[in-house]
This record gives structure tokens, C-alpha cells and sequence, in this order.
């Protein structure tokens, strides 16, 4: 019996696979978030880059 318990330990110990199923299904879920919600993304991006530019400007006149 103790035998069986040292191999399910052995067993549930080597997780030699899981760092690759674990990125794998991260990027999934990423990706994922990235399509659903592209236009929201998009607008975000669009307002910070204009904030950006014209802030840059504001700098470059002093």
C-alpha cells in the first residue's frame, strides 16, 4: 500500500507537461480578449495616442 501511495505522489509531483498546456491555453484566453473586445481596445488606443501627441506638442513649445 505504501508503494501505491509513493507512485501516486511520484505521479502527481512531475508536471513536466503542464507548463506548456498552461501557455498554451493563457495565449488562448488572450487571444480570445483580444477579439471580443477589439473595438474597445482600438478606441483606448486611439485616445491615448492622442493625448499623447497633443501633450507632446505642449512640451516641444516651451
Amino acid at each position: 500500500m505504501n508503494e501505491l501511495f509513493r507512485k501516486g505522489e511520484d505521479f502527481l509531483a512531475d508536471d513536466s507537461g503542464i507548463s506548456t498546456i498552461e501557455l498554451v491555453l493563457i495565449l488562448v484566453v488572450l487571444i480570445g480578449l483580444v477579439i471580443i473586445f477589439k473595438s474597445s481596445i482600438n478606441g483606448l488606443l486611439n485616445t491615448i495616442f492622442k493625448q499623447i501627441k497633443s501633450q507632446a506638442g505642449e512640451v516641444y513649445k516651451k
